[in-house]
């Protein structure tokens, strides 16, 4: 067993100080290994990162334990024939429904309604353009875990009463009262003129649309203003976690009673949920990574070819070395582990190297993209894990090269 260890040790310094003496040529060899390792990590750690984002979005636009029910959503892979007999079969959710299911469902801890559509603002003689107009009863506040700066929300008794007021999003706000208070001012949606109550906070950009050019209004007052066609929207949220999923098999299975349907028969609406945009996620980033990360690798597979080359350079140089080990009774396999622990510890080092590396340039892309990426100890020690096999494959052929050499033949090469 000592015997065993003391090999070891001296062929683990024996690679060691072989690196050390050619320093330039160990950093040129190992540049692809140093590359490839970073580049999957960084990829790995983007892909994680732009999952992260994207739910941590979407949590913001619509809160947690989150769930909708519409006439259409786009459930899973749906192909266009499915589309378009879902598109038949559907019907639009109304008032009266949404008023059955808010009464009946007792695992929902609110439930409210919303419609949307798209005007052009006006405050005196300065419009702006394209803002995105959301009828809401009083519910929705809390269900889409909306936070204000300034003012409040509106009442349930302000809805009933379709009182002309509303709530606007940060943009709303800076257009028109960037330098003076909005609350108590008057905004004109469609020519009609409503009072401000509140200001949201700013919620920033998801892909590029901004989340905050948007005005809130009683959706009593957006049936005054808009054509009332297409429906609403129902949404319910639960504050337990362990609530969430049956709260929503409770308000599917009321609209379908309220809608006299058979258990046979199949729903004539959508339901969605935070969950399933999370799944959604995780597939497409799952695609991604099925693609990217193995045209990424080939970086490593690259930096593997090198480093056999130099291995092969190194049997070469130390044939002399090799005859003289193998005279004073080195075996075959000792000769051959040797090569194999001295290409392994290379790449070892270049997977450090590489892990260091990804470190800054992780930092520098979650700074460009305004993204939180994290490597995480998996990444890491796969790094490390992967060089090291890469290096065992690579010194293969030059090590079972080296501990094949006659041993009169290999001490003529002085």
């Amino acid at each position: 067993m000592r015997q065993l260890y003391s090999f070891y040790t001296d062929a683990f310094w024996i690679a060691w100080k072989s690196i050390l003496e050619h320093k330039l040529r160990a950093f040129l060899t190992l540049i692809g290994i140093i590359i490839g390792v970073a580049a999957v990590i960084v990829v790995s750690a983007s892909i994680a990162g732009l999952k992260t984002y994207v739910i941590g979005q979407i949590s913001k636009v619509l809160g947690s334990n989150h769930f909708m029910i519409t006439r259409m959503a786009m459930v899973g892979n749906l192909s266009g024939d499915e589309w378009e007999a879902m598109n038949r079969r559907h019907r639009d959710v109304t008032w009266d429904e949404y008023l059955y299911v808010k009464e009946n469902c007792k695992l929902c801890s609110y439930v409210g309604a919303q419609n949307n559509s798209g005007t052009d603002l006006q405050v005196g003689v300065v419009e702006m353009p394209s803002v995105r107009v959301q009828g809401i009863t009083y519910e929705m506040f809390d269900i889409e875990d909306k936070t204000l700066t300034a003012g409040r929300t509106f009442s349930a008794e302000e809805v009933q009463r379709s009182s002309p007021i509303a709530v606007i999003g940060y943009d709303v706000a800076q257009k028109f009262f960037e330098f003076t208070s909005p609350i108590g001012k008057e905004i004109k949606v469609r020519g009609i003129p409503v009072t401000i109550v509140g200001v949201e906070q700013q919620r920033g950009s998801f892909f590029g649309q901004s989340q905050d050019r948007h005005i809130y209004i009683p959706i009593t007052v957006y049936n005054q203003i808009f054509t009332r066609t297409g429906g609403i929207q129902i949404h319910g949220k639960t504050l337990d976690d362990e609530n969430f999923k049956p709260s929503i098999d409770e308000a599917h299975l009321l609209l379908r009673n309220k809608r006299q349907m058979l258990g046979s028969d199949e729903s004539t609406f959508s339901v969605v949920n935070v969950d399933e945009f999370n799944s959604t996620m995780d597939q497409v980033t799952g695609a991604i990574a099925m693609v990217v990360l193995p045209i990424t690798a080939i970086i490593l597979l690259v930096g593997g070819i090198v480093v056999m080359n130099i291995m092969l350079v190194s049997v070469t140089e130390r044939t002399f070395e090799v005859g003289l080990r193998k005279a004073l009774g080195a075996t075959r396999n000792q000769i051959l582990l040797q090569f194999l622990i001295e290409s392994a510890l290379l790449c070892v080092v270049g997977g450090i190297l590489g892990l260091l590396l990804s470190f800054g340039a992780t930092a520098l892309v979650g700074y460009l993209l305004s993204m939180t990426m994290t490597i995480t100890v998996f990444y890491a020690a796969l790094s490390i894990f992967v060089s090291s096999i890469i290096g065992i494959i690579a010194g293969l052929y030059p090590a079972w090269k080296a501990a094949r050499l006659d041993p009169i033949v290999a001490l003529q090469k002085v």
